[in-house]
């Protein structure tokens, strides 16, 4: 399974990269030095020591060698140090690792012979220091690494964490950093859209208020005509038709009231979904009336949900007007299943102005054919919004258009 990607553990990753690759250049370089300190050391001394011993042995006085130092000259020469090229070179004899110079003086071939047993003893104090010093500042920056990317990654977890939650007080307001700067555009944001919020849901609200008044004297009025016009059917049915708009105009006004308030304030008793799911098939049965369209409610298992009476008869209200509305023939069929309530038609599918806007896409050119149907679905939609339910669209094979509201399991 792939870790998922984190600015911490670029952090140290990149402070580790950076760390190693230091010291293994500081190391390469200290290892040179150490080699070429070796051998200048070794090359000067036994230079030095054949400068003074070979004048001494050729005019026959003794030459007395510090201790893991010698001389030999001519026939004194081991024959395993004999046939030497020039110069310093290290060998191996019997074991015992040597620094020797050969040369010839005028006098014959001499060398010198160095054990070099300190020096190895030496190297290997020296790069045990190299490999201690190496693991030791790779420890430290290990640990001043993960220091500095929880100094780095911490505020912006909290600022991150306290913007999901929707906190009024962001963290990190009163620094200075880039994280202050932050921070605060975040804040400024965060309160633009805030009040932008609390003046739309403000604005809907009186509007919705405001619209009662009107539409309960149409209402009224309407109701009036219609009891005055019995057994004149050129002035009842138009007094009908301004009744049932009025009224559907005073129940979108109820539910945009609703919606302008908060979930927190109001109350959410249980509803039966069976219920207004069989109260709404029956209300909308006029609206396929000497149309070839059958509503059909089909049932299915009753389930609980916590809301709204209004809200509700709303969202199964709007889903099947639409479909009413928008099948010229077959049937539009109403069930429940799976804590889902699901409207399905026979129309001829929704325009894809409306599907656009149910994505939250722009609305393609040219097709003008949905706002009806784009205004009653993005009702349903927000009221979705409001319950915590969400809204599935699907085009059916073969035409029409599929409905789900979908309701999270208790």
């Amino acid at each position: 399974m792939k870790k998922p990607d984190s600015l911490r553990r670029r952090i140290v990753g990149a402070y580790m990269t950076f760390a190693i690759a230091v010291s293994a250049v500081f190391a390469i370089i200290a290892a040179l030095a150490v080699e070429g300190i070796e051998e200048k050391l070794v090359d000067e001394r036994l230079e030095e020591v054949a400068l003074w011993a070979a004048p001494r042995h050729i005019g026959g006085m003794p030459v007395q060698m510090p201790a893991g130092l010698s001389f030999h000259q001519g026939a004194d020469i081991p024959r395993s140090l004999r046939g030497l090229p020039h110069g310093v070179g290290e060998i191996t004899v019997d074991g015992t690792d040597l620094h020797v110079l050969a040369g010839n003086d005028g006098h014959g071939e001499f060398v010198v012979v160095d054990h070099n047993s300190e020096y190895e003893k030496i190297e290997i104090v020296v790069y045990s220091m190299f490999a201690a010093g190496f693991l030791t500042f790779v420890a430290c920056s290990l640990m001043l690494a993960r220091f500095l990317a929880n100094r780095i990654v911490t505020p912006i977890t909290l600022l991150s964490r306290a913007v999901e939650e929707r906190q009024d007080e962001l963290p990190c307001l009163e620094r200075d950093d880039e994280l202050g700067m932050l921070a605060r555009a975040f804040a400024s944001r965060t309160g633009e859209l805030k009040q932008f919020l609390d003046r739309e849901r403000f604005f809907t609200g009186d509007v919705s208020h405001e619209l009662r008044t009107p539409l309960t004297v149409i209402s009224g009025a309407a109701e009036v005509l219609i009891a005055n016009t019995e057994g004149e059917p050129a002035l009842q049915a138009p007094a009908e038709r301004i009744y049932r708009a009025a009224r559907e105009a005073s129940d979108v006004a109820s539910v945009l009231l609703r919606l302008a308030r908060l979930p927190q304030g109001l109350e959410a008793p249980p509803q039966s979904v069976a219920e207004l799911a069989r109260y709404e098939a029956a209300r909308c049965q006029p609206l396929v009336a000497g149309k070839p369209v059958t509503l059909r409610y089909l049932e299915g298992a009753d389930f609980t949900v916590h809301g709204s009476r209004e809200l509700l008869q709303a969202a199964i209200s709007n889903l099947l007007r639409n479909a009413c509305a928008y099948t010229e023939q077959g049937e539009v069929a109403l069930r429940l299943e799976s804590r889902s309530i699901v409207v399905e038609d026979t129309g001829p599918g929704l325009p894809a102005a409306a599907m656009a806007r149910l994505r939250g896409e722009s609305t393609p050119d040219g097709d003008g054919a949905s706002s009806g149907t784009g205004l009653g679905l993005g009702l349903v939609q927000r009221i979705c919004t409001y319950l915590g339910a969400e809204l599935h669209v699907q085009q059916r094979e073969g035409g029409g258009t599929r409905f789900s509201i979908s309701f999270p399991p208790i």
